[in-house]
């Protein structure tokens, strides 16, 4: 179980958010975050997102997935209609960065995002939202509005003590480089994406 362990609030170019760090312990370098949006009522129902780290996405603006655009997008959203994101220190599905670029030299050889996992001997997707809905709790929110596009993060609200209100769709345009990871998004794990290419 996670315990807050620092709280700041931190300018963006998305707007003003109030980041609280939580661990188990308190020199934890690599926390998860909750990325709370100015002004947020957390005593109503409240706009949340669920966000992996990506590296490679977020920082480094990878082509090969979405991640960076949908972080972007639900801290504009959140600006905007008030809510949080629950930043998640879950690299790569949670398999780290190294096997990360493991995978990504097999898909490379071909293999799809799954199979490049599953041939190193990983899980197709060892992430856990227990710690997420933990969060909530800690920052006693009771009822919220989903934005994603994931099942399992839909699964992990629904089967706790937190209310889920409604599913927001977040939707971001595939390219020819990502096309593909987003197609197996859908036929693998289910992810409710509609499909679109814009180059």
């Amino acid at each position: 179980m996670v315990t807050k362990q620092a709280e700041s609030l931190v300018p963006t170019e998305f707007g003003n958010f109030r980041i609280i760090a939580f661990s188990e312990v308190e020199n934890n370098w690599m926390p998860h975050m909750a990325i709370i949006a100015e002004n947020t009522d957390l005593s109503k129902p409240v706009n949340i997102r669920f966000h992996s780290e990506c590296i490679t996405g977020e920082v480094f603006h990878s082509k090969k997935c979405e991640c960076g655009q949908q972080l972007d997008y639900a801290m504009q959203y959140m600006n905007k209609n008030g809510g949080a994101i629950i930043y998640l220190r879950q690299e790569g599905r949670n398999i780290g960065i190294i096997n990360k670029l493991k995978a990504y030299a097999l898909q490379e050889q071909g293999f799809d995002t799954v199979e490049a996992n599953l041939k190193l001997g990983l899980p197709a997707d060892d992430r856990n939202f227990d710690v997420a809905v933990d969060i909530l709790r800690k920052l006693d929110i009771k009822e919220i509005n989903l934005l994603t596009n994931n099942p399992l993060k839909m699964e992990a609200v629904e089967k706790s003590d937190i209310i889920l209100r409604s599913r927001i769709p977040l939707q971001i345009p595939s390219t020819k480089e990502s096309k593909d990871y987003l197609d197996t998004k859908k036929s693998y794990f289910g992810h409710l994406l509609e499909d679109e290419i814009t180059e």
